[in-house]
Protein backbone atom coordinates (compact mmCIF):
# COMPACT_ATOMS: atom_id res chain seq x y z
CA UNK A 1 0.00 0.00 0.00
CA UNK A 2 1.57 3.38 -1.10
CA UNK A 3 1.93 6.26 1.41
CA UNK A 4 0.89 9.51 0.78
CA UNK A 5 2.50 13.07 1.23
CA UNK A 6 -0.19 15.70 2.00
CA UNK A 7 0.97 19.24 2.10
CA UNK A 8 -1.19 22.91 2.01
CA UNK A 9 -4.79 22.28 3.07
CA UNK A 10 -4.92 17.92 3.38
CA UNK A 11 -2.15 17.94 5.90
CA UNK A 12 -4.41 19.94 8.29
CA UNK A 13 -5.80 17.69 10.77
CA UNK A 14 -9.37 18.10 10.94
CA UNK A 15 -9.77 18.57 7.04
CA UNK A 16 -7.84 15.01 6.66
CA UNK A 17 -9.91 13.65 9.31
CA UNK A 18 -12.79 14.11 8.16
CA UNK A 19 -12.14 13.00 4.53
CA UNK A 20 -10.81 9.63 5.85
CA UNK A 21 -13.91 9.08 8.05
CA UNK A 22 -11.97 8.57 10.99
CA UNK A 23 -9.09 10.05 13.44
CA UNK A 24 -6.01 9.36 12.59
CA UNK A 25 -3.14 8.59 15.12
CA UNK A 26 -0.09 10.24 15.54
CA UNK A 27 1.74 7.14 14.25
CA UNK A 28 -0.18 7.05 10.89
CA UNK A 29 0.54 10.75 9.76
CA UNK A 30 4.42 11.98 10.14
CA UNK A 31 5.75 15.02 9.63
CA UNK A 32 7.89 15.32 6.87
CA UNK A 33 9.11 17.89 4.11
CA UNK A 34 9.59 17.69 0.36
CA UNK A 35 12.70 19.08 -1.09
CA UNK A 36 13.10 20.38 -4.87
CA UNK A 37 9.13 21.67 -4.85
CA UNK A 38 7.41 25.10 -4.05
CA UNK A 39 3.63 24.89 -3.30
CA UNK A 40 1.35 27.01 -5.22
CA UNK A 41 -2.36 28.33 -4.88
CA UNK A 42 -4.57 27.24 -7.71
CA UNK A 43 -6.21 30.53 -9.33
CA UNK A 44 -9.16 31.20 -7.69
CA UNK A 45 -9.43 28.65 -4.88
CA UNK A 46 -8.52 27.44 -1.81
CA UNK A 47 -6.39 24.80 -3.06
CA UNK A 48 -2.87 23.63 -3.12
CA UNK A 49 -0.36 22.65 -5.90
CA UNK A 50 3.50 21.51 -6.45
CA UNK A 51 5.80 23.00 -8.68
CA UNK A 52 8.89 21.99 -9.24
CA UNK A 53 11.95 24.34 -7.73
CA UNK A 54 15.72 22.83 -7.01
CA UNK A 55 15.93 24.94 -4.19
CA UNK A 56 12.34 24.58 -2.93
CA UNK A 57 11.25 22.94 0.13
CA UNK A 58 7.53 22.33 1.30
CA UNK A 59 6.41 21.48 4.70
CA UNK A 60 3.63 17.89 5.52
CA UNK A 61 2.92 14.86 6.66
CA UNK A 62 3.44 11.46 5.24
CA UNK A 63 0.16 9.03 5.71
CA UNK A 64 1.90 5.55 6.50
CA UNK A 65 -0.70 2.65 4.82
CA UNK A 66 -3.69 3.63 4.19
CA UNK A 67 -6.40 1.32 4.83
CA UNK A 68 -8.62 0.57 1.90
CA UNK A 69 -11.38 2.78 2.92
CA UNK A 70 -8.94 5.68 3.29
CA UNK A 71 -8.09 5.56 -0.42
CA UNK A 72 -11.76 5.03 -1.66
CA UNK A 73 -12.51 8.03 -0.07
CA UNK A 74 -9.58 9.77 -0.79
CA UNK A 75 -10.46 9.33 -4.26
CA UNK A 76 -13.69 10.35 -4.12
CA UNK A 77 -12.43 13.71 -2.39
CA UNK A 78 -9.45 14.71 -4.51
CA UNK A 79 -11.20 13.52 -7.92
CA UNK A 80 -14.42 15.83 -7.22
CA UNK A 81 -11.29 18.51 -6.97
CA UNK A 82 -10.13 17.85 -10.13
CA UNK A 83 -6.65 16.68 -8.08
CA UNK A 84 -4.51 13.90 -9.12
CA UNK A 85 -1.54 11.65 -8.06
CA UNK A 86 1.87 12.11 -8.67
CA UNK A 87 5.21 9.97 -7.50
CA UNK A 88 7.44 12.58 -4.70
CA UNK A 89 10.58 11.35 -3.27
CA UNK A 90 10.75 11.83 0.35
CA UNK A 91 13.90 11.85 2.53
CA UNK A 92 11.78 8.69 4.34
CA UNK A 93 10.68 7.27 0.58
CA UNK A 94 8.75 7.33 -2.36
CA UNK A 95 5.14 8.46 -1.79
CA UNK A 96 1.87 9.54 -3.59
CA UNK A 97 1.21 13.79 -3.80
CA UNK A 98 -2.39 15.26 -5.00
CA UNK A 99 -1.65 18.13 -7.64
CA UNK A 100 -3.33 20.16 -9.68
CA UNK A 101 -3.08 20.72 -13.58
CA UNK A 102 -4.66 24.07 -13.69
CA UNK A 103 -2.70 27.42 -13.24
CA UNK A 104 -1.41 28.52 -10.36
CA UNK A 105 0.94 31.85 -9.75
CA UNK A 106 0.55 32.40 -6.34
CA UNK A 107 2.89 30.70 -3.02
CA UNK A 108 0.63 28.83 -0.69
CA UNK A 109 0.42 30.17 2.63
CA UNK A 110 -0.38 27.70 5.08
CA UNK A 111 -1.06 30.57 7.61
CA UNK A 112 -3.52 32.28 5.43
CA UNK A 113 -4.95 29.44 4.38
CA UNK A 114 -5.92 28.23 7.74
CA UNK A 115 -6.90 31.54 8.84
CA UNK A 116 -9.43 32.40 5.78
CA UNK A 117 -10.55 29.11 4.38
CA UNK A 118 -9.88 26.46 6.88
CA UNK A 119 -13.44 26.75 8.89
CA UNK A 120 -14.75 26.97 5.56
CA UNK A 121 -13.61 23.66 4.02
CA UNK A 122 -13.90 21.70 6.49
CA UNK A 123 -17.34 22.53 6.85
CA UNK A 124 -17.70 21.97 3.06
CA UNK A 125 -15.97 18.76 3.63
CA UNK A 126 -18.16 17.42 6.16
CA UNK A 127 -20.87 17.64 3.43
CA UNK A 128 -19.28 16.41 0.77
CA UNK A 129 -17.88 13.62 1.96
CA UNK A 130 -21.58 12.82 3.60
CA UNK A 131 -22.49 12.10 -0.11
CA UNK A 132 -19.50 9.09 -0.44
CA UNK A 133 -20.97 5.91 -1.19
CA UNK A 134 -24.57 7.61 -2.67
CA UNK A 135 -22.96 9.08 -5.68
CA UNK A 136 -19.76 9.44 -7.63
CA UNK A 137 -16.84 12.27 -7.83
CA UNK A 138 -18.37 13.92 -10.54
CA UNK A 139 -22.03 14.57 -9.21
CA UNK A 140 -19.91 15.73 -6.16
CA UNK A 141 -17.40 18.53 -8.23
CA UNK A 142 -21.19 19.49 -9.75
CA UNK A 143 -22.14 20.56 -6.07
CA UNK A 144 -19.03 21.19 -4.85
CA UNK A 145 -19.50 25.28 -5.55
CA UNK A 146 -22.84 25.39 -3.48
CA UNK A 147 -21.58 22.85 -1.24
CA UNK A 148 -18.66 25.49 -0.36
CA UNK A 149 -21.23 28.61 -0.31
CA UNK A 150 -23.49 26.40 2.64
CA UNK A 151 -20.31 26.15 4.05
CA UNK A 152 -19.34 29.97 3.68
CA UNK A 153 -22.40 31.42 5.05
CA UNK A 154 -22.27 29.11 8.57
CA UNK A 155 -19.44 30.11 8.96
CA UNK A 156 -20.25 33.82 8.30
CA UNK A 157 -23.23 33.44 10.85
CA UNK A 158 -21.02 32.51 13.38
CA UNK A 159 -18.97 35.25 12.98
CA UNK A 160 -21.78 38.47 12.78
CA UNK A 161 -24.85 38.73 14.03
CA UNK A 162 -26.73 41.48 15.51
CA UNK A 163 -30.42 40.56 15.40
CA UNK A 164 -31.97 41.21 18.72
CA UNK A 165 -33.43 38.38 20.88
CA UNK A 166 -35.49 39.64 23.99
CA UNK A 167 -36.17 36.40 25.48
CA UNK A 168 -32.16 35.89 25.55
CA UNK A 169 -32.60 32.46 23.92
CA UNK A 170 -30.06 31.06 21.75
CA UNK A 171 -28.78 27.93 19.96
CA UNK A 172 -27.36 26.85 23.11
CA UNK A 173 -31.55 26.44 23.74
CA UNK A 174 -32.28 23.92 20.90
CA UNK A 175 -31.89 19.95 20.66
CA UNK A 176 -30.42 18.78 17.55
CA UNK A 177 -31.40 15.29 17.15
CA UNK A 178 -29.85 15.49 13.29
CA UNK A 179 -30.99 16.43 9.76
CA UNK A 180 -32.70 14.15 7.15
CA UNK A 181 -31.23 15.27 3.80
CA UNK A 182 -34.38 15.42 1.23
CA UNK A 183 -32.83 16.56 -1.76
CA UNK A 184 -29.20 17.98 -3.34
CA UNK A 185 -28.50 19.24 -6.28
CA UNK A 186 -27.72 23.13 -7.36
CA UNK A 187 -29.46 23.84 -4.15
CA UNK A 188 -30.86 21.30 -0.93
CA UNK A 189 -32.84 21.20 1.81
CA UNK A 190 -33.20 19.07 4.62
CA UNK A 191 -35.47 17.89 7.58
CA UNK A 192 -34.64 19.63 10.79
CA UNK A 193 -35.19 17.59 13.71
CA UNK A 194 -35.05 19.68 17.08
CA UNK A 195 -36.68 20.32 20.14
CA UNK A 196 -36.40 24.05 21.67
CA UNK A 197 -36.91 25.70 24.42
CA UNK A 198 -40.73 27.36 24.75
CA UNK A 199 -41.63 30.94 26.52
CA UNK A 200 -42.36 28.84 29.79
CA UNK A 201 -39.10 27.31 29.73
CA UNK A 202 -40.30 23.55 28.89
CA UNK A 203 -38.70 22.14 25.87
CA UNK A 204 -41.04 21.77 23.14
CA UNK A 205 -41.49 17.96 21.68
CA UNK A 206 -38.99 16.65 18.83
CA UNK A 207 -40.46 18.25 15.74
CA UNK A 208 -39.84 17.85 12.21
CA UNK A 209 -38.70 21.44 9.94
CA UNK A 210 -37.89 21.28 6.44
CA UNK A 211 -35.90 24.02 5.36
CA UNK A 212 -34.29 25.12 1.52
CA UNK A 213 -30.97 25.39 1.82
CA UNK A 214 -29.50 28.07 0.46
CA UNK A 215 -26.77 31.00 0.67
CA UNK A 216 -25.79 34.33 1.51
CA UNK A 217 -26.40 37.13 -0.68
CA UNK A 218 -25.50 40.86 -1.45
CA UNK A 219 -28.47 43.10 -3.08
CA UNK A 220 -27.69 46.66 -4.04
CA UNK A 221 -29.43 49.41 -5.48
CA UNK A 222 -27.70 51.60 -7.68
CA UNK A 223 -28.27 55.43 -6.73
CA UNK A 224 -27.33 58.75 -8.67
CA UNK A 225 -27.63 61.47 -5.79
CA UNK A 226 -27.00 63.80 -8.53
CA UNK A 227 -29.13 62.74 -11.45
CA UNK A 228 -31.44 61.32 -8.63
CA UNK A 229 -32.15 58.15 -9.83
CA UNK A 230 -31.70 54.35 -9.81
CA UNK A 231 -31.26 51.69 -11.49
CA UNK A 232 -33.32 48.54 -11.61
CA UNK A 233 -32.66 45.43 -13.33
CA UNK A 234 -35.37 42.84 -14.98
CA UNK A 235 -34.91 39.33 -15.30
CA UNK A 236 -36.86 35.66 -15.19
CA UNK A 237 -37.40 34.75 -11.98
CA UNK A 238 -38.61 30.95 -11.45
CA UNK A 239 -40.19 31.51 -8.06
CA UNK A 240 -43.04 33.87 -8.94
CA UNK A 241 -43.75 30.81 -12.13
CA UNK A 242 -43.67 28.17 -10.16
CA UNK A 243 -46.27 30.67 -8.04
CA UNK A 244 -48.29 30.52 -11.38
CA UNK A 245 -47.39 34.43 -11.48
CA UNK A 246 -48.35 36.17 -14.81
CA UNK A 247 -44.94 38.15 -14.89
CA UNK A 248 -42.25 35.83 -13.82
CA UNK A 249 -39.74 39.08 -15.01
CA UNK A 250 -39.29 40.98 -11.63
CA UNK A 251 -38.01 43.93 -11.10
CA UNK A 252 -35.17 44.19 -8.73
CA UNK A 253 -32.15 45.96 -7.15
CA UNK A 254 -28.75 44.20 -8.38
CA UNK A 255 -28.33 40.43 -5.94
CA UNK A 256 -25.79 37.89 -6.34
CA UNK A 257 -24.76 34.95 -3.65
CA UNK A 258 -21.59 35.59 -1.86
CA UNK A 259 -18.77 33.36 -2.64
CA UNK A 260 -16.56 31.52 -0.55
CA UNK A 261 -13.90 34.38 0.53
CA UNK A 262 -15.76 37.15 -0.47
CA UNK A 263 -16.91 39.54 1.94
CA UNK A 264 -20.99 41.36 1.27
CA UNK A 265 -19.27 44.32 0.24
CA UNK A 266 -17.23 42.17 -2.51
CA UNK A 267 -19.82 40.85 -3.61
CA UNK A 268 -21.76 44.15 -4.13
CA UNK A 269 -18.83 45.34 -6.28
CA UNK A 270 -18.73 42.36 -8.28
CA UNK A 271 -22.34 41.86 -9.22
CA UNK A 272 -22.68 45.36 -9.75
CA UNK A 273 -19.74 44.85 -12.81
CA UNK A 274 -21.63 41.43 -14.21
CA UNK A 275 -24.92 42.39 -13.85
CA UNK A 276 -24.99 46.01 -14.97
CA UNK A 277 -21.96 46.76 -16.23
CA UNK A 278 -21.83 49.31 -13.21
CA UNK A 279 -18.55 50.90 -11.51
CA UNK A 280 -19.82 51.60 -7.83
CA UNK A 281 -17.84 54.26 -5.81
CA UNK A 282 -19.70 54.00 -2.16
CA UNK A 283 -21.85 51.22 -0.42
CA UNK A 284 -24.04 52.39 2.30
CA UNK A 285 -25.52 49.43 4.73
CA UNK A 286 -29.41 49.26 4.35
CA UNK A 287 -30.21 45.67 5.97
CA UNK A 288 -29.00 42.35 7.52
CA UNK A 289 -31.70 40.18 7.01
CA UNK A 290 -33.26 36.83 6.44
CA UNK A 291 -35.27 36.49 3.57
CA UNK A 292 -37.77 33.61 5.02
CA UNK A 293 -36.84 32.86 8.37
CA UNK A 294 -39.52 30.03 8.56
CA UNK A 295 -38.63 27.89 5.66
CA UNK A 296 -35.05 28.84 4.42
CA UNK A 297 -31.64 30.13 5.59
CA UNK A 298 -31.09 32.67 2.66
CA UNK A 299 -29.50 36.05 4.41
CA UNK A 300 -29.47 38.65 2.83
CA UNK A 301 -27.12 42.31 3.00
CA UNK A 302 -29.10 44.74 1.30
CA UNK A 303 -27.14 48.13 0.17
CA UNK A 304 -27.17 51.50 -1.73
CA UNK A 305 -24.33 51.96 -3.51
CA UNK A 306 -23.63 55.33 -5.34
CA UNK A 307 -22.91 55.19 -8.81
CA UNK A 308 -23.17 57.44 -11.94
CA UNK A 309 -25.95 56.40 -14.05
CA UNK A 310 -26.02 58.53 -17.51
CA UNK A 311 -28.82 57.51 -20.03
CA UNK A 312 -26.44 55.68 -21.68
CA UNK A 313 -25.58 53.39 -18.35
CA UNK A 314 -28.36 50.51 -19.34
CA UNK A 315 -28.42 47.97 -21.27
CA UNK A 316 -28.45 43.77 -21.06
CA UNK A 317 -25.97 42.05 -19.07
CA UNK A 318 -25.19 38.84 -17.35
CA UNK A 319 -22.96 36.07 -17.10
CA UNK A 320 -23.62 32.57 -20.29
CA UNK A 321 -22.18 30.28 -17.71
CA UNK A 322 -25.07 31.15 -15.06
CA UNK A 323 -27.77 31.43 -18.13
CA UNK A 324 -27.98 35.05 -17.11
CA UNK A 325 -30.28 37.49 -19.37
CA UNK A 326 -30.65 40.51 -17.07
CA UNK A 327 -31.81 44.04 -18.36
CA UNK A 328 -31.05 47.64 -16.75
CA UNK A 329 -33.47 50.58 -16.62
CA UNK A 330 -33.29 53.19 -15.06
CA UNK A 331 -36.29 55.03 -12.32
CA UNK A 332 -36.24 59.13 -11.37
CA UNK A 333 -36.65 58.16 -7.76
CA UNK A 334 -39.93 59.65 -7.87
CA UNK A 335 -41.05 57.34 -10.21
CA UNK A 336 -39.47 54.53 -7.93
CA UNK A 337 -41.50 55.51 -5.00
CA UNK A 338 -44.63 56.05 -7.21
CA UNK A 339 -44.07 52.20 -7.78
CA UNK A 340 -43.69 50.79 -4.12
CA UNK A 341 -46.85 53.11 -3.39
CA UNK A 342 -48.54 51.29 -5.99
CA UNK A 343 -47.41 47.58 -5.47
CA UNK A 344 -45.37 47.29 -8.55
CA UNK A 345 -42.09 46.48 -6.66
CA UNK A 346 -42.96 42.69 -5.91
CA UNK A 347 -39.73 42.12 -4.65
CA UNK A 348 -39.14 42.49 -0.92
CA UNK A 349 -35.25 43.49 -0.43
CA UNK A 350 -36.79 46.55 -3.53
CA UNK A 351 -39.02 47.72 -1.34
CA UNK A 352 -37.11 47.82 2.16
CA UNK A 353 -34.18 49.46 0.20
CA UNK A 354 -36.25 52.19 -2.09
CA UNK A 355 -37.92 53.25 1.84
CA UNK A 356 -34.30 53.13 3.03
CA UNK A 357 -33.09 55.69 0.36
CA UNK A 358 -36.19 57.70 1.10
CA UNK A 359 -34.96 58.00 4.75
CA UNK A 360 -31.34 59.21 3.73
CA UNK A 361 -31.86 60.76 0.25
CA UNK A 362 -31.67 64.03 1.53
CA UNK A 363 -28.00 63.54 2.93
CA UNK A 364 -26.80 61.80 0.60
CA UNK A 365 -27.59 64.14 -2.11
CA UNK A 366 -25.70 66.87 -0.14
CA UNK A 367 -22.70 64.84 0.47
CA UNK A 368 -22.44 64.40 -3.91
Amino acid sequence: MPDFFFYGPLQHGPLLNCVVGRELASAEVIPTELDGYVAKQVDGTPLATLQEQADGKVQGVLLRNPTDSDLARLYFYTSALGLTETAVDLPIGRAIAYVSKDPAEDDFVDANWAENWAEIEVRAAQEAMSYFGEINFKELAFRLTMIRVRASAQVAAQKENPAFSPSGYTRSDVVDFGADRKFTGFFSYSEQNISFRQFDGSQSPPIGREVFLASDATIVLPYDPKLDRVMLVEQFRPGPYARNDETPWMLEPIAGRIDPGETPETTAYREAEEEAGLTLTALHEVAKCYASPGCSNEYFNIFVGLADLPDDCVGTHGLDSEAEDIRSYLFSFDKLMEMVDAHQTANAPLVLAALWLARKRDSLRKLS
